[in-house]
């Protein structure tokens, strides 16, 4: 059995079926709603019940006072549906709306996807969660007080991980310390979520451009569209030097072969290097333009170092692109 969820003051509405928290269901459906720990303690998830019954199933949660709960007040993350509801809840829409927080992580794996990328995985106390919208990033705060941003790969509805996709390079003060030292149940601190590149509502084709591990934030824009079921044409551009610098790889390519939706172009910029490689070369801005002969029609995202981004402001306008509908993350690498 399913129940229906209205919002109280527009016509949109969700469904949740017997026996799931409201709050997992709004957000598998792409509903944004605030939340802190999904455990019940912080109160974020707290709306109001304008109409219809609801149960809490592990018992009365911590963060809901008695008068709350006398005002018709719930919490979202522990509520169970036993009616249609209609509720009064604020909405996530921007990323202006979401609470920049610092929290302590333990580092759960680290995983090495290839030569010089690592996968980390930061585990949140038990009691908190990190909301965020796909395409953010997080700062790592260093002992002495220095940052490193990383973005976020995972989609935001599964936060139980957080997952960052870390370069070696080369005298780099926290990629030689994740390579060679950082250990799993490490303790690091974070701060987030930050940023701007997120996914916005379009019934535009989407072009997709990362270079190297921009491809982090790509991931995990992909992976919310694909969870709130967004049929929008995605076309997919990784830029990378050589065929072992595509570290997930196989992963693009099931997207590609299990949704019609989807096109996966990988291009590979050290020419001299190739060997038995049949697809595109040269610069990933320009693989673009030489399929593209107008972008008019085109929502653009491109993730990836100062050149790339630069490239593609300034060479995608003269096919037509507007740059309303350009939207970029441009990372620089510091050593110090």
């Amino acid at each position: 059995m399913s129940f229906k969820v209205q919002f109280h003051d527009n016509d949109s509405f969700f469904m949740v079926e017997e026996g799931e928290p409201i709050l997992e269901a709004a957000l598998r459906q792409g509903h944004n709603l605030p939340y802190g720990c999904r455990n019940g303690a912080c109160g974020s998830c707290k709306a109001k019940i304008i109409a219809g019954e609801y149960i809490y199933p592990l018992g009365n949660p911590d963060g809901i006072s008695d008068l709350e709960k006398k005002q018709k007040f719930a919490l979202l993350c522990q509520a169970n549906a036993e009616s249609d509801l209609i509720i009064k809840a604020r909405s996530i829409n921007t990323t202006a709306d979401i609470e920049l927080r610092q929290l302590p992580c333990r580092v759960n794996t680290c995983e090495k996807l290839s030569h010089d990328v690592i996968k980390l995985l930061l585990e949140l106390p038990k009691t908190e969660r990190l909301q965020f919208l796909a395409g953010q990033y997080i700062d790592i705060i260093l002992r002495d007080g220095k940052r490193r941003s990383f973005s976020l790969a995972n989609p935001p509805h599964e936060d139980q991980l957080l997952e960052l996709h870390i370069r070696h390079y080369d005298g780099g003060l926290f990629s030689e310390y994740a390579f060679n030292e950082l250990k799993e149940k490490t303790v690091l601190r974070i701060e987030g979520p930050l940023g701007q590149f997120t996914l916005y509502k379009s019934e535009r084709p989407i072009i997709m451009i990362a270079g190297g591990t921009g491809f982090a934030p790509i991931k995990s824009l992909v992976e919310y569209a694909l969870k709130n079921n967004d049929k929008r044409n995605i076309n997919i551009y990784w830029g990378v030097r050589k065929e072992q610098d595509l570290y997930l790889n196989k992963l693009v390519k099931d997207w590609s072969d299990r949704y019609t939706h989807i096109n996966y172009i990988p291009v590979l910029s050290e020419i001299e290097s190739i060997n038995g490689w049949s697809g595109k070369t040269g610069f990933v801005h320009e693989a673009v333009l030489q399929d593209y002969k107008d972008l008019s029609e085109y929502d653009v995202y491109a993730c990836g170092p100062p050149p790339m981004i630069k490239a593609i402001s300034e060479s995608f306008p003269d096919r037509g692109l507007v740059m309303e509908q350009f939207f970029s993350d441009s990372f620089e690498f510091a050593i110090n």
